[in-house]
């Protein structure tokens, strides 16, 4: 799990740097800093772009 690139939920697709994603998260309670890949790691589920433009 650490080190690796997070993959689409819907088609399994590895998540590259640079791509436009959809990230489905709660919104969190506190407030403080944090590295934000990592807190979108542990906390988010990513859709890529192609599965989120799909009419399904």
């Amino acid at each position: 799990m650490f080190g690796k690139d997070p993959n689409c939920v819907k088609c399994g697709k590895e998540i590259k740097g640079e791509e436009f994603v959809l990230v489905k998260m709660r919104y969190p309670k506190g407030k403080g800093m944090t590295e934000i890949k990592s807190y979108l790691k542990n906390e988010g589920s990513f859709i890529c772009e192609a599965c989120f433009d799909k009419k399904i």
